[in-house]
């Protein structure tokens, strides 16, 4: 079982992108779970949010304190919380930053295995105008992950959000696996 725990601000869609990356793990014929975690509920707020990813059924029902995956949607998260708690030792960590890999690594309590990059804010604010990262950062997800395929998170994305703004959404996904930055470490 792979497990995926997300960390973003309320309002900035980490809830979403666990729903929709599930989704697009189910389209591969996997299993899935995603669910929030909410402290304080509301906009700006730290939110942690988790997906679960096998290729049998998922009866753990707690949240994720050990996961595989780390997805970081707001880099200001880097200076107050330990995003990195619990991550399994060789883990990815995935981070929507301008910043370089030096200076994310200076930030993490724990050197991950494998290190993903991408400005996702600035990919959603070209492509959609919003600093809303949820969708970009799938697209980092996928590339740096390999669990889904580009195509299935799409179709997920375009599945939750219909017509023109479906499509912008999918774009800011390609964008983003095509300008992510994967480092093994």
């Amino acid at each position: 079982m792979i497990e995926i725990r997300f960390h973003g601000r309320g309002g900035q869609g980490a809830v979403t992108a666990a729903n929709i990356l599930a989704s697009a793990a189910f389209k591969e014929g996997k299993y899935v779970q995603a669910f929030p975690f909410f402290g304080v509920e509301r906009r700006g707020a730290p939110v942690t949010a988790f997906t679960r990813i096998d290729e049998k059924p998922i009866r753990i029902k707690t949240q994720i304190y050990e996961p595989d995956v780390v997805v970081v949607l707001d880099p200001s998260l880097l200076d107050t919380v330990d995003v990195t708690a619990g991550l399994k030792d060789g883990g990815i960590v995935i981070i929507n930053t301008e910043k370089s890999k030096e200076e994310v690594l200076e930030k993490l309590k724990k050197k991950p295995g494998k290190l993903a990059i991408v400005d996702a804010t600035g990919i959603a604010l070209d492509v959609l105008g919003l600093p809303i990262t949820n969708t970009a950062i799938l697209g980092a997800v996928a590339k740096a992950t390999g669990l889904v395929k580009l195509e299935k998170v799409q179709e997920a994305i375009k599945e939750t959000f219909s017509g023109a703004l479906g499509e912008k959404n999918a774009k800011a996904a390609e964008e983003s696996f095509n300008k992510t930055v994967v480092y093994e470490l």
